[in-house]
């Protein structure tokens, strides 16, 4: 309650600067400046509340000047603060399920097995292991996989496809972007190899398939000039036809 009372303190101050004269405010901001300094000389570590915390994690989205003016703590420490919040909301609302049953040993030696011997990824020893009868999800295959180093000659050829059609491939991918709210919003772009520029992007909050057919019609709205997509984020990228 006190530190509610404090707060709301400090936004009834920070209204009636709104009617401060121009050289008022300048000797207000001067004072409070050399203050800072001098509390930034004693290299003291402020305690801070949950309401200082939030205050400085809704101003870095909402101004874009807020690093210079941040004394206290570091921006390094408001992203951090941040990123806790969003774990701590996610997992507050994050109930624990049953999970998978785990598969058997012999189940898991034949994954390792196939993985190393013919060098196939989840999808590839998931389908093999369907027509064995076994029926197993993609991500516990993955979870099994072991991490092979690619074959040099398979990098090789690979930058050399990369290099000989640069200018008719294209990328696409997503990355999440957390918001104030602990809200994620899904950003879908498309890149084009050859010139390093981007040709769309755009946001959503729930990427369907139906959303990301609909952003590669509006990406290439004519007769397409690339012949190749980039959709893969593995660590061995695949190659669609993109026409």
């Amino acid at each position: 309650m006190r530190a509610l009372v404090t707060f709301a303190s400090s936004i009834l101050r920070s209204a009636l600067a709104l009617f401060r004269s121009r050289e008022e405010q300048v000797i207000v901001e001067l004072a409070l400046r050399q203050q800072l300094a001098v509390y930034a000389q004693n290299h003291q570590r402020p305690r801070l509340s949950s309401l200082d915390r939030t205050f400085w994690v809704v101003l870095s989205r909402f101004w874009p000047h807020w690093k210079n003016h941040l004394v206290v703590v570091r921006p390094e420490t408001v992203v951090r603060w941040h990123r806790n919040g969003f774990r701590r909301y996610w997992r507050s609302i994050s109930a624990p399920g049953p999970g998978r049953p785990p598969i058997s040993k012999e189940v898991q030696e034949l994954i390792v097995r196939m993985a190393t011997e013919n060098r196939w990824r989840a999808r590839k020893i998931q389908a093999e292991l369907s027509k064995l009868g076994i029926r197993v999800s993609i991500a516990t295959v993955s979870r099994y996989v072991p991490n092979i180093q690619p074959d040099p000659s398979q990098q090789q050829r690979w930058a050399t496809f990369l290099r000989n059609h640069k200018d008719v491939i294209a990328g696409m991918d997503f990355f999440v972007v957390p918001t104030v709210r602990f809200r994620l919003l899904y950003v879908w772009f498309a890149i084009d190899h050859g010139r390093r520029r981007i040709l769309h992007f755009n946001v959503t909050e729930n990427p369907t398939s139906r959303w990301v057919i609909q952003q590669l019609r509006e990406t290439f709205p004519d007769e397409p000039t690339h012949r190749f997509l980039i959709c893969d984020n593995d660590a061995r990228p695949r190659a669609s036809s993109a026409g």
